[in-house]
């Protein structure tokens, strides 16, 4: 792609009359129209303030449409929109701040105490709003080189050290193409804009494809369960993503089980795999959930699992869809065949240029020959079919044997009363390495922890079974939901 163009500029032109956005809490409408003209004065107003291509814009706030306002300013002007993790507090998120180095901070009102905590010029939303009434809108290129960068998304993963993630133009239309095909996406759709805007999910699962498409988006401050059962039964919502944190919520909220879910007709998973029980449950609902995977640094679709085979082949990601190509390799970064499992590796033009400011991190982040590392070990079946096997850190050695901690768990979710589960490897005198079994009941249930052994002993092998097993009351999580195993590690080696 030569040229990519700005997605509110041109929506503009096309449907200006047309919702763009509902803030659910305020009732709170915006046109295609208004989204653009908005943006074009804030980027205006930036521009009176100094703020020029390549400077950091940091955004420190619950969901609401002004960000994607702020995200298409600082994507006119050229800036650089970095988003900041609202759960953290500010000691944790100094670090990011000191890296991005941001000339100006923007935030809600919920998060004004530690917006002044940073030692950032600031810019409420009440100023912000003061701003674009009083500026005149810019007149700004449409034209936007695919791969400079629009934003960037700090983030940890699962393991510690928090990372610049540069998201591009290109990245934005490659994954709008990749998951709008993929779920048959229209200019009829609406979607729920709940997760959080320092994720990717929050921003393109699917907000930036809806607002390609011509849709129409819902936003809730952040999750609620209530209202969200809500849209999804009242026609708010055609097209749905969540992480399995939240179809797990919607399962055990009192009126799943007689809730008209018939007006979601695309219901999407990602972040971490959902577990097989819980797809099953949503089928027998008459809710089709297709399983995904992405990372923020693809953009974030890779997989999604067609409707198709999405119960005959439980536990897979999909295909890759049409913009992204994946290869299983082994050690030496070649190619296996079908069956083998080895490192999922992945190029197309949804994949980040690098990571800001971490030449190191970006070189190895890539093989010799331009693909990117996921760290995933996965393998693919015969009918072109994949499966993620799990991380490959996260597999250890016990007694001379790889275990690989999804196989365990998928084995524990078949336990009655589980709700979800984490299995790590903990050092052992004679093995080397031993399971740990972090298991989260389901509300009133108990789980007897040798029973649950005696369970697994049943189902695996025995070097697979957890030597270990703690029932705890909730688990430590990023913002993609995913558990972070390092601190059930550290959580280990304390007791």
């Amino acid at each position: 792609m030569q040229t990519v163009f700005d997605i509110a500029a041109r929506r503009a032109e096309l449907t200006p009359h047309k919702t763009a956005f509902i803030e659910l809490e305020s009732g709170r409408r915006l046109t295609y129209g208004d989204l653009n003209d908005r943006a074009c004065r804030f980027a205006a107003w930036l521009q009176g303030k100094g703020i020029r291509s390549g400077d950091r814009v940091a955004i420190l706030c619950l969901n609401s449409a002004s960000f994607f306002e702020i995200l298409f300013a600082c994507g006119k002007l050229g800036a650089i929109l970095v988003p900041l993790n609202w759960r953290q507090p500010a000691p944790e998120l100094m670090p990011v701040v000191q890296d991005a180095a941001p000339k100006l901070l923007i935030h809600d009102v919920d998060h004004a105490a530690i917006a002044a905590e940073l030692n950032l010029p600031l810019l409420s939303f009440g100023d912000y709003e003061q701003a674009v009434a009083a500026t005149a809108p810019g007149r700004f290129d449409t034209a936007w080189v695919p791969d400079r960068i629009w934003y960037m998304l700090y983030t940890s993963g699962t393991t510690g050290k928090p990372k610049a993630v540069i998201q591009t133009p290109g990245m934005a239309y490659a994954n709008a193409i990749n998951i709008g095909q993929a779920i048959d996406l229209t200019s009829s759709d609406t979607t729920l804009n709940f997760l959080p805007l320092f994720h990717t999910a929050g921003i393109n699962l699917h907000t930036l494809p809806v607002l390609m498409w011509g849709g129409c988006v819902r936003v809730l401050k952040k999750f609620e369960i209530d209202p969200v059962m809500t849209a999804l039964q009242d026609g708010a919502c055609t097209a749905f993503f969540g992480v399995p944190a939240i179809y797990q919520a919607i399962s055990l909220h009192r009126d799943f089980a007689n809730a008209d879910l018939s007006q979601v007709r695309s219901w999407g998973c990602g972040g971490a795999p959902l577990p097989a029980t819980l797809i099953e449950l949503f089928a027998r609902r008459g809710v089709l959930v297709c399983n995904g995977m992405g990372m923020t640094e693809t953009g974030p679709t890779v997989f999604l699992m067609d409707r198709a085979h999405a119960q005959a082949k439980i536990g897979s990601v999909g295909k890759p869809q049409i913009l992204s190509e994946v290869r299983v390799a082994d050690d030496n970064d070649r190619p296996l065949p079908d069956e083998h499992a080895g490192e999922l590796q992945i190029r197309g033009p949804g994949i980040t240029p690098g990571y800001w400011n971490n030449a190191p991190a970006t070189k190895a982040a890539f093989t010799a020959d331009g693909w990117l590392r996921t760290g995933d070990v996965a393998r693919r079946d015969s009918d072109g079919y994949y499966y993620i096997v799990d991380r490959i850190k996260d597999m250890f050695i016990s007694g001379g044997e790889n275990v690989y901690p999804a196989e365990v768990e998928i084995a524990i979710y078949k336990f009655p009363g589980v709700l979800e589960c984490a299995v790590i490897g903990v050092p052992d005198e004679k093995w080397g390495e031993v399971g740990c079994a972090f298991v989260l009941p389901q509300p009133a249930a108990s789980i007897d922890a040798e029973a649950l052994r005696g369970f697994c002993r049943q189902n695996l092998a025995a070097y697979k079974v957890p030597k270990h097993i703690r029932i705890i009351e909730d688990f430590p999580r990023t913002a993609a939901g995913k558990v972070q195993k390092h601190i059930l590690r550290s959580r280990f080696s304390g007791t």
